[in-house]
């Protein structure tokens, strides 16, 4: 199966020559439909999704997923898939600048509703042009040119958090869930933490790891493990775990980490959305791994929108759920297996 916007991209495969770069695709099969239907082509793929780093882990393509890679080659086409942050567009570009030449061809594609309308006033900020190409599929196909030596990004921006009694320096990358502030859900989340004094305790979907290490400074004793699908949310937890002197394990990982395999404490503001759609298959199979890893009597404790139906979704894993807050159109639920 292809999403829309790789289905644009096989529309102009005839744009595509040498050795093409995919930059931030979706986690599908468009390497192999790609190779297929042209064997003049050497494939690339910069991912920072664990799940596309997965689907991409293709014997013909060479794979970078480091948040910034170290190209061992320049290409002659590349195919940039537009992000949801507008800041990241900017970031991953500057990733890219050792990848580009001056024959370098640059398209960028993307859904309708993921923003790609707006490419040519965001490229013009940028100081380069975009030119559109093609309209199919309710996504749009651009040539992106330009002098892309000069694309200037900040890196990652730093803020301090006030929470819980606590104050935390936080460290954030374009791309990562609420870059550069905090949001109302996990502001909720800090102030309504499980109670704990020791165990091994997951902060999935870290993000900037606000609550990992807020979890860390009011608790130093517990064994901290932090997750995301994200390498830049990855890069951006060590950071802000450093920027407090604090000690975790994090990692890259689609869904809950492989190691350890028992956690006592699981603590998440979990994403519902693929790409720009409500997708409750990510919380299903999230609270599901969850009420398997827990220990006998270990708890999950989230936050969610209230018009998300997290109550029932717990209750089909969960012997007991309790809502531990309420505010702001947030809710805290607390998840366990004691009756």
């Amino acid at each position: 199966m292809l999403t829309t916007a790789s289905q644009l991209v096989l529309r102009n495969i005839n744009d595509l020559s040498g050795k093409v770069l995919l930059v931030e695709p979706m986690a599908d099969n468009l390497a192999t439909e790609l190779l297929h239907k042209s064997d003049t082509l050497t494939l690339s793929c910069y991912s920072t999704d664990a799940a596309v780093a997965t689907c991409w882990a293709h014997p013909e393509v060479s794979l970078y997923t480091e948040v910034s890679p170290e190209f061992n080659t320049t290409f002659d086409s590349i195919v940039l898939f537009y992000p949801k942050s507008k800041e990241q567009l900017a970031y991953t570009l500057a990733q890219l600048k050792a990848a580009i030449t001056g024959k370098t061809e640059v398209f960028v594609t993307g859904d309708n509703k993921g923003g790609i309308k707006s490419l040519s006033s965001h490229a013009e900020k940028l100081g380069l042009n975009a030119n559109k190409l093609d309209n199919a599929k309710h996504c749009l196909w651009f040539s992106l040119s330009g002098n892309f030596q000069q694309v200037t990004t900040t890196n990652a921006i730093s803020f301090k958090v006030a929470a819980a009694g606590e104050q935390l320096v936080i460290h954030s990358l374009p791309g990562v869930f609420n870059h550069g502030k905090l949001d109302i859900g996990t502001a909720l989340l800090l102030d309504n933490l499980p109670k704990m004094t020791s165990g091994k305790v997951l902060d999935f979907a870290c993000g900037c790891g606000v609550v990992g290490a807020m979890l860390k400074r009011k608790h130093p004793q517990i064994e901290l493990f932090c997750s995301d699908i994200s390498t830049l949310a990855v890069k951006a937890t060590e950071l802000t775990l450093a920027a407090n002197n604090l000690t975790g394990t994090v990692t890259a990982a689609d869904g809950l980490p492989a190691i350890p395999k028992q956690f006592d404490y699981i603590v998440s503001n979990p994403p519902f959305h693929t790409g720009i759609k409500t997708d409750y298959s990510i919380v299903e199979t999230f609270i599901a791994q969850s009420a398997a890893r827990l220990s006998g009597n270990g708890s999950l404790t989230l936050v969610a929108n209230n018009h998300l139906a997290y109550m029932e979704l717990l209750q089909q894993s969960f012997k007991q759920v309790v809502v531990k807050a309420k505010a702001n159109g947030f809710t805290i639920y607390q998840a366990s297996q004691k009756s």
